[in-house]
């Protein structure tokens, strides 16, 4: 329901925006939430993405916007906007989403705002770019409640109203002694259902979970996840309250790191979700595309079958068929894993088609050159035939450049005709691949060694 929604807004501004209808333009977009904004800067080009983001009148917008958008797009969206007005939206933006983005621009570019930031007082952003990207103090927010254990829970309040009424997320009040280290906290409940004279020492909790700024983000959201809190103060190594992170940080960091943590096991370093369904219901999605495995595989042994004859006259050839197709099928996995996930996530759109298939391709072509060497190697060493070292070599390089291609192209035309890549994709690709492995090596063996 919700990528119908996204697609038909997509659909619509892009159709507005071909017509110049700038009036209807404009009531879209001050219309439309900046998250759902930044789905559709996915779609556009640099100068529409520039053209919409004038037209957005609520400056709080503006910043959702710039947060939401996908990393490396908020370089390139500034480079059209004055600094005046770029420091004048990050004023209004959670400090950690501002740290974030100015990490991401250049040396130059960061120090021109951080110094028209500092002027009015930001120097807080400052601060979170000297920690890690992947750490507690990369992720925390420096804005948050904190006030002296002898403080009463009138003072405390009257504190909130006056002093705190703008901290983005006050789930709770940290109690800090006179040098700022954190002594206990109490929730917002806890502060208003006592009595107004009793001290915060008196009635906060002293069992504080807490992180130090160099924790890993990902053991931070378990904590978070572990004991059911809203937010997880931050302290450095003397336990001096220097920030929180708060849920919505924690629930991107599971989203991130899950998503890290899959492509890790299909091989490819570090970035799928299952859909929980019935047992009849997935069979049945599965079904017709393992269904062209098979089919892959009876084609495949075909192709071998026609080349039985070379095969009975140099058995060896048979020796080297499970390594390239081997081969083949792990790089195809890994730019179909790549390619369907990016298309989900909505890094990958399906305009970027061919720059994404040309980059695969590439990349299997260097690594079949590597890796052909060094099986082409093991069989010259082994069998002492050069024009078989050269027809393994050629035929790894073969089977990996095309599975590359097969596995970056295929979940890129499923996407293409509204077919889910990320079920149909792998059948597809191991069978193609299986079938093509094959049929090269024989094809470049038979010719080179004439047989």
């Amino acid at each position: 329901m919700h990528n119908d929604r996204t697609r038909i807004l997509v659909d619509s501004i892009k159709r507005l925006l071909r017509r110049n209808a700038t009036v209807h333009l404009r009531k879209i977009v001050n219309k439309t939430h900046g998250a759902d904004l930044s789905m559709v800067f996915r779609s556009l080009s640099i100068t529409q993405q520039l053209k919409l983001f004038i037209m957005i009148e609520d400056i709080e917008q503006q910043g959702i916007l710039f947060s939401e958008l996908d990393e490396g797009a908020f370089p390139a969206l500034i480079e059209g906007i004055e600094l005046d007005k770029i420091v004048e939206v990050l004023d209004h933006m959670p400090t950690d989403d501002v740290a974030d983005l100015i990490g991401q621009l250049s040396k130059q570019k960061s120090d021109a705002i951080l110094e028209m930031m500092k002027k009015e007082g930001s120097e807080e952003v400052e601060g979170l770019l000297h920690y890690d990207d992947d750490t507690a103090g990369g992720i925390m927010n420096p804005d948050f409640v904190a006030l002296r254990e002898e403080t009463t829970a009138k003072e405390a309040i009257e504190s909130l109203q006056k002093e705190h009424f703008d901290v983005e997320m006050p789930f709770y009040l940290y109690a800090v002694d006179e040098y700022g280290k954190l002594v206990g906290v109490s929730s917002l409940r806890q502060l208003v259902v006592v009595p107004p004279e009793e001290r915060l020492k008196d009635f906060m909790s002293t069992d504080v979970f807490s992180v130090e700024t160099s924790m890993d983000q990902e053991e931070v959201a378990k904590i978070v996840a572990r004991y059911n809190i809203l937010a997880v103060p931050v302290v450095d190594e003397t336990n001096r309250l220097v920030g929180i992170v708060t849920v919505d940080d924690v629930i991107d960091i599971f989203r991130e790191e899950a998503t890290e943590d899959i492509l890790k096991m299909a091989g490819v370093g570090g970035e799928e979700f299952i859909e929980t369904q019935s047992v009849l219901r997935s069979t049945r999605i599965r079904l017709p595309w393992l269904f062209a495995s098979c089919i892959g595989g009876i084609i495949a042994f075909f192709v071998i079958g026609h080349f039985e004859g070379s095969i009975k006259k140099l058995a060896y050839l048979a020796a080297f068929i499970p390594v390239i197709m081997g081969m083949g099928g792990n790089i195809g996995t890994q730019s179909s894993t790549i390619v369907v996930r990016g298309l989900a996530t909505g890094r990958l759109n399906i305009r970027d088609t061919w720059a994404v298939v040309f980059k695969e391709l590439s990349v299997g072509f260097i690594l079949g050159a590597f890796y052909g060497f060094m099986i082409g190697l093991v069989a010259q060493l082994q069998y002492s035939k050069s024009m078989l070292a050269v027809s393994v070599g050629l035929a790894v390089i073969s089977s990996m450049a095309v599975a590359a291609l097969v596995g970056s192209l295929v979940p890129m035309a499923f996407a293409r005709i509204n077919v889910d890549p990320a079920v149909a994709t792998g059948p597809f690709v191991t069978t193609a691949i299986d079938i093509v492995s094959v049929y090269f090596y024989f094809r470049i063996a038979t010719t080179l060694l004439g047989i």
